[in-house]
């Protein structure tokens, strides 16, 4: 990246930057396959301000295998060094078919352990709260203002367009995705002739309409990773005419009951501590 670049973007009234850091540690670089280094994260957060970005985050992934809670805390305070307005941090997940899950199964690197995952993120939250940092979603922290207003837009199921090559969107109660190539994506927008039905275009290759039911377990999954704001009772039934308590109180009550999910007085649901450790196991009950 280079300093002319970045104020072509800014120009382009392109307010916020996410640099994909992953890492300070070397050997974890190279095992994500990264061909960048941890100076070149401090340059172009340099150059990102020099051009006039005001709103920057940094992406940290940890669970690696091999990673150590040093190494962890030391990419965590290398990052906060470079003065971020917002942090997103993701545990790393094994998918299938990846070279990952190979080496794993060959014994070429460690399988992760998911207890030292928890203690890395319970020490991250503690660390980042003393440093002037919020989490506002399960994977996600920022400074006072600067919450990611565009992914708030998912969390909060509202509609948002898909535009490009692989983009997806949700809007009109129907997901999609376009095509993944470009040539693709281009030819088939070239060859429309006619609109389609909103919001779908020729460069659509999968779609799918959503019911209630698939909308408003969406609701809950995506609500309850806002750790402060969680699902409100008023909100649930303004969208969808029903009330939340009917809908999922025995899926709620049983949460609860288990130290996973509370109800605040202004009658929201949302996770409790332990329950944001355990935040897959909460989803699962809305599925």
């Amino acid at each position: 990246m280079d300093e002319p670049t970045l104020r072509d973007v800014r120009r382009a009234e392109v307010n916020r930057l996410s640099i994909g850091m992953q890492s300070a540690d070397t050997g974890e670089l190279r095992l994500f396959a990264r061909r960048h280094d941890v100076d070149d994260v401090r340059r172009t957060m340099a150059l990102a301000r020099r051009a006039g970005f005001a709103n920057l985050n940094l992406d940290l992934i940890y669970g690696v295998p091999g990673q150590s809670m040093a190494t962890w805390q030391h990419s965590l305070n290398v990052a906060l060094i470079m003065n971020p307005d917002h942090l997103s941090l993701y545990s790393l997940g094994i998918e299938d078919g990846t070279p990952m899950q190979r080496w794993i199964e060959q014994g070429a690197v460690p399988a992760p352990d998911p207890d030292l995952a928890a203690d890395m993120i319970e020490w991250a939250t503690e660390h980042l709260a003393a440093q002037g940092f919020t989490q506002y979603e399960i994977s996600n922290w920022s400074r006072p203002g600067f919450e990611s207003r565009h992914n708030l837009h998912y969390w909060r199921n509202l509609p948002y367009l898909g535009l490009g090559a692989g983009a997806h969107g949700y809007a009109a109660r129907t997901r999609y995705s376009t095509a993944l190539r470009p040539a693709d994506y281009i030819a088939r927008i070239e060859a429309q002739r006619a609109p389609l039905a909103y919001p779908l275009s020729a460069a659509a290759v999968d779609s799918e309409s959503i019911d209630d039911q698939v909308a408003m377990a969406e609701h809950m999954i995506m609500g309850l990773r806002l750790t402060e704001e969680g699902v409100a009772s008023a909100a649930f039934r303004a969208r969808y005419g029903r009330d939340l308590w009917d809908v999922y109180g025995a899926e709620l009550a049983r949460l609860m009951a288990a130290g996973l999910l509370e109800r605040t007085p202004d009658d929201r649901v949302r996770l409790t501590p332990r329950g944001r450790l355990l935040g897959n196991h909460v989803f699962a009950a809305f599925v």
